[in-house]
């Protein structure tokens, strides 16, 4: 890794201690991944310091209405005790006070929000969501989990109704558009406004399809992001520098294009 280079993870999970083991088991069974972490904070820092991460969009997913504000309480806690973990906020579609609740995660200094409709059961473009979206357009970013094989929640072509829905919108659609169908994501996001994060993809796609959609999609859109318990920060780092990007186009995956999706400059 290059001298000074600042790095954000701009995709990791964190959970509460008393459950974060059986959390992240979950999520591996759900992928059919065995996790390189136990999804606790206390591990995540540790793993993110030797890679030498200096900051991480973090976040947890709401399985149930009844979780929302409790993870919410978990990632602002989280965040204030460690300024370089920047805490998005959960939602589900089912929370009856959606609205409430996204002015009270903006009180507690949340800087976005993140949602998985596959885990979720929920399609990406679901009127219940579109309400969401309706009240952050504009104020504050948004992770979605984009694509599954086995799905149609996150569908590319679904991600594209919701940014054509919702014009300044600011999202980042994780896993280059479309987990495991990458290519569909091409067809349906090349032309789209939206940021993507590289996490969940490299491992499977290789160096050179990873460069080839990368140049296709171009680096101002890109995000370096780990998606961390599921894979080791610094694995995830050796496969995003065997793609020897030039200069500039590193600096923009790993840190600038995190400060435009966040709107704000991070101290570096």
């Amino acid at each position: 890794m290059p001298k000074n280079q600042v790095i954000v993870d701009a995709h990791s999970h964190i959970y509460p201690d008393p459950i974060a083991q059986k959390a992240a088991a979950n999520v591996g069974e759900f992928y059919g991944v065995e996790m390189a972490s136990d999804g606790r904070v206390s591990s995540y820092l540790k793993q993110r310091e030797a890679a030498g991460i200096r900051y991480s969009i973090a976040y947890s997913v709401a399985l149930k209405p009844d979780n929302v504000v409790r993870i919410n309480d978990f990632i602002a806690k989280a965040a204030a005790t460690d300024p370089t973990l920047i805490g998005f906020a959960a939602m589900h579609q089912d929370c009856e006070s959606l609205a409430a609740e996204v002015e009270r995660c903006i009180a507690m200094g949340l800087k976005g929000f993140k949602i998985h409709p596959d885990s979720q059961r929920v399609n990406v473009d679901d009127p219940r969501l579109m309400r969401l979206y309706e009240l952050i357009e504009g104020r504050l970013p948004i992770t979605v989990h984009a694509g599954d094989y086995r799905y149609d929640y996150s569908h590319p072509r679904r991600i594209r109704e919701v940014l054509h829905a919702f014009p300044q919108l600011t999202m980042n659609a994780a896993h280059f558009g479309g987990w495991s169908i990458y290519d569909l994501a091409v067809e349906y996001l090349e032309d789209e406004r939206c940021f993507m994060d590289l996490s969940s993809a490299a491992v499977w796609l290789g160096r050179r399809r990873t460069r080839e959609l990368i140049e296709l999609y171009g680096p101002e859109r890109i995000l370096f992001g780990s998606d961390s318990p599921m894979f080791d920060p610094q694995d995830e780092l050796e496969r995003f520098f065997a793609n020897e990007l030039d200069a500039r186009s590193s600096e923009l995956i790993l840190h600038r294009n995190a400060e435009c999706f966040l709107g704000c400059d991070l101290e570096l």
